[in-house]
């Protein structure tokens, strides 16, 4: 088949400078939604007709497999399909798509395009509120006749339930004919394509329609309103999917999952965690409350405190991370490493069993197994134009407020006593001490405010 996908409207009610079809939902442009759920049907051709912010759209979105369309000025639906006309091989069917409808199932398309096989077939659903929506008009025997538009509509045209959601298949071989007969001759001076029904139905062609499983895979995006709207809807549609898969979610309502979000069995989430890009959290990982995590992977059994963030990350089997924990990108712990509270690692390894249990900066750093990091633990990794690598080997011992000013390797099995500036090796199997000499000066007092 081909597809034609409609992307040129301005969303002037977005109030916004960013092109309505390049708005986020889930993490991801709104037509690029519609552009995976497209690939998925595996068309011939697949075509973008795009308008207002065309060159954004385009490069924000562009693939090999796209072709795009240019439809300027934007004269309505009809006038936007016109466009496609010379792209569009002789596929028997024609699907036309939506860059503002991002949560249309491929499952209900194809139930659309298999009524089209020898018809005109369009997808409609009943709202108990339908205003501002084509209505689909019927005539005695319950077969459709033709769509009118909201403005062009009687008092009782006005009351059929029943909407056009402008997702339509029909003959490629009747398009260009139906297309150019349309007229604009109605209360928005545009060539509407839902007029091509009335084409159809006088051509003798039947006319039938799909409908689909839940009203919100046809929900359109006109303002940030509706676009918070179908944000809530996405969020626990991938709810549920978790759910069904067996995760545990302390509160389906209070999740965001704005990439893919890969779950072992028995892993536990709790409320306002957010996920982006791809995670992977393995068999029986637990992610306490509000913490954030982009392009991670989580080992089997680790537990994730309150406010944590991970980015870029890799987490070993049975970690123990956080509260207030940052790892950032490049970061990689083996198993059974435990970062605490107010931790921030970036670009580091540490080994099996190491810990860094509170309030330490650990950056450009290679640790071995079994380390301890003291409280207030700095690898002074950055000189103000360059970055420095930290070694510390199996066993080490580093004391609360040291400062390992890097290039420095920590020995296997030393100790750096607490308050040590270490800018030198330190040998493996020694107690490493840099302090000045410490003196009581007698008589000494605190300054005192001064009386106004």
């Amino acid at each position: 088949m081909n597809i034609v996908i409609l992307a040129a409207g301005q969303g002037k009610r977005m109030h916004s400078n960013l092109p309505k079809v390049l708005h986020p939902l889930a993490g991801k442009a709104l037509v690029s939604h519609v552009i995976d759920t497209a690939r998925s049907l595996s068309p011939k051709t697949l075509c973008i007709v795009y308008g207002h912010g065309g060159e954004a759209v385009r490069t924000t979105i562009d693939a090999p497999d796209l072709a795009w369309v240019l439809q300027e000025p934007q004269l309505g639906t009809g006038h936007a399909v016109m466009q496609a006309l010379p792209y569009l091989g002789d596929a028997s069917t024609t699907l036309v798509l939506y860059g503002d409808v991002p949560l249309i199932e491929a499952e209900t398309l194809k139930q659309l395009v298999h009524a089209a096989r020898d018809a005109l077939a369009i997808l409609t659903v009943e709202l108990p509120d339908p205003g501002g929506y084509g209505r689909i008009v019927r005539n005695d025997a319950g077969v459709v006749v033709r769509i009118v538009e909201q403005k062009d509509a009687t008092a009782d045209e006005r009351s059929i339930r029943e909407i056009n959601t402008g997702i339509m298949a029909l003959p490629t071989a009747r398009l260009a004919e139906w297309l150019g007969r349309l007229s604009n001759d109605n209360a928005q001076r545009e060539y509407y394509l839902t007029d091509i029904v009335g084409m159809a139905v006088a051509a003798g062609l039947p006319v039938r329609t799909a409908h689909p499983q839940a009203a919100s895979e046809v929900l359109g995006v006109n303002s940030k309103v509706q676009l918070a709207e179908l944000e809530r809807v996405a969020q626990r549609r991938t709810a549920d999917r978790l759910l069904e898969q067996g995760v545990r979610l302390a509160d389906p309502a209070r999740i965001d999952v704005r990439g893919e979000l890969v779950c072992g069995r028995d892993v536990f989430i709790d409320v306002n965690c957010v996920f982006e890009g791809k995670v992977v959290l393995e068999e029986a990982v637990e992610i306490g409350p509000a913490c954030v995590l982009k392009n991670a992977q989580i080992g089997a059994g680790s537990r994730l405190a309150a406010f944590s963030h991970i980015e870029d990350a890799i987490v070993g089997p049975d970690g123990v991370i956080g509260p207030f924990a940052r790892l950032r990108p490049g970061t990689e712990l083996a198993a059974g490493v435990h970062i605490g509270n107010f931790v921030e690692l970036k670009n580091s390894k540490l080994a099996a069993q190491s810990k860094a249990n509170h309030l330490a900066y650990i950056g450009d750093a290679v640790i071995g197994s079994r380390v301890n990091i003291g409280a207030g633990t700095i690898t002074c990794n950055y000189d103000g134009a360059n970055k420095f690598k930290t070694i510390i080997e199996d066993d080490a011992f580093i004391g609360s407020d040291t400062q390992l000013v890097a290039p420095v390797t920590v020995g296997r099995g030393a100790t750096l006593g607490a308050g040590t500036t270490l800018t030198k090796d330190a040998p493996p199997d020694t107690l490493t001490i840099s302090r000045a000499r410490q003196i009581s000066i007698p008589g000494w007092k605190r300054p005192q405010k001064a009386k106004k």
